[in-house]
């Protein structure tokens, strides 16, 4: 084992197949993670041999895995555990049988513990053969009621927060008609501003458009709006902070979640977010302002 590797976190992501083991790498991903999906269990002892890396690791591995067997699972667990220069935490992704078999059906996808039979033959060997894992997990998400972009969301606050003094600021879209995601720390509605939806040409783009950013904005709301969360941003980003929380999660919805909330997001979650590196907002204000929209 390389010297080198003093004080490394390492995260290892597993769970039955469907549970959502590459949504939540992606995140980690982005949260500033080394990230490995699918590696062969031979092949994971090598990761520790070479330069050192200057972010944490994270490894999803499941028993879609080459050479993969529960032994030898528990076995790579309890080897790189044993190493002092090396941190290693396990999260273990759940789901109910029900949701996993709607999305094995969603997918059309046969299981690979049932190549020949039914998926949900294959879910109840997934599950059953990884119960020992499941046993010794650090941490424990059940996915059976989030979406992707809820997981991803859980995923940020979980884990982006363990690196440094930084705190992670998820800004996110939703739709009222599917429901407000789970964890949210702030929630602002944005039903009152003028709707998209009614202009046949703006109808099937999203808020990711320039189009429908500057409909939105024509609004006379608009600019009070904005003026307020910025305001209430300056105040509870940087007090957040200072109370050292981890993460913050902040939420805009629209009726759809495809127009007026997705605007807004693009308008403004970044520069919300970046109030989390630094307490003053000076340098931030001007990106806030309505006019900025084209």
């Amino acid at each position: 084992m390389n010297e080198g590797y003093q004080d490394m976190h390492v995260l290892l992501i597993t769970g039955p197949a469907g549970s959502g083991r590459t949504t939540a790498i992606n995140a980690l991903e982005d949260a500033g993670f080394e990230a490995i999906d699918n590696i062969p269990l031979s092949l994971a002892p090598r990761l520790f041999e070479g330069p050192k890396l200057d972010k944490p690791l994270a490894l999803g591995i499941d028993t879609r895995n080459r050479d993969f067997s529960i032994d030898g699972l528990l076995d790579a667990i309890s080897a790189i555990q044993s190493t002092k220069c090396i941190k290693l935490d396990l999260l273990y992704l759940d789901c109910s049988v029900d949701v996993l078999l709607r999305r094995f059906s969603e997918t059309r996808r046969r299981h690979h513990l049932a190549p020949s039979g039914s998926a949900l033959e294959g879910i109840h060997r997934d599950i059953d053969l990884m119960q020992p894992v499941r046993s010794r997990s650090d941490f424990l998400i059940d996915t059976t009621e989030l979406s992707p972009n809820e997981l991803r969301a859980e995923i940020t606050q979980r884990f982006s927060g363990k690196r440094g003094e930084e705190m992670a600021i998820v800004v996110q879209s939703f739709s009222y008609k599917r429901g407000a995601p789970r964890g949210l720390d702030i929630m602002f509605d944005c039903r009152f501003l003028r709707n998209p939806h009614w202009d046949k040409d703006l109808r099937i783009k999203t808020g990711l458009n320039e189009e429908v950013q500057a409909y939105v904005a024509e609004d006379e709301n608009f600019a009070p709006f904005c003026s307020k969360i910025l305001g209430l941003a300056d105040l509870v980003v940087p007090a957040h902070k200072v109370e050292g929380r981890s993460h913050l999660s902040i939420g805009f919805g629209c009726t759809g979640g495809q127009h007026r909330s997705v605007a807004i997001v693009e308008i403004f979650g970044n520069a919300i977010a970046r109030l989390a590196c630094d307490h003053s907002s000076s340098r931030i204000g001007p990106i806030l302002e309505p006019q900025n929209v084209k």
